[in-house]
């Protein structure tokens, strides 16, 4: 079951569980789509795969299967963030 956490890792965007901007890599890293196209080149900072829209929950789904509590504010250190997203960020992330 998706996390669906509750904003970006980068920026803090609200990212709520209808969110049409939520991006996630295979491992859940969330972020929004502004920071995956502008900031990140679509590499993800923390596993350097690429990122696909979020699925969004039927409301319906939510008592039942809540979204993550608990926002993960991790902003990337764009410094140490630049050697990987160089070396993957014209590689299609089917190939990484």
């Amino acid at each position: 079951m998706l996390k669906l956490k509750p904003s970006c890792e980068h920026c803090s965007s609200p990212l709520p569980y209808n969110a049409t901007n939520a991006m996630i890599c295979s491992f859940e890293c969330t972020f929004c789509n502004d920071c995956v196209q502008n900031i990140l080149a679509n590499v993800c900072p923390n596993c350097g795969g690429g990122f696909e829209r979020r699925p969004i929950r039927p409301l319906s789904f939510l008592t039942n299967y809540p979204v993550a509590a608990l926002p993960h504010h991790q902003p990337i250190d764009l410094v140490s963030f630049s050697e990987l997203k160089e070396k993957n960020k014209s590689i299609p992330p089917n190939l990484r």
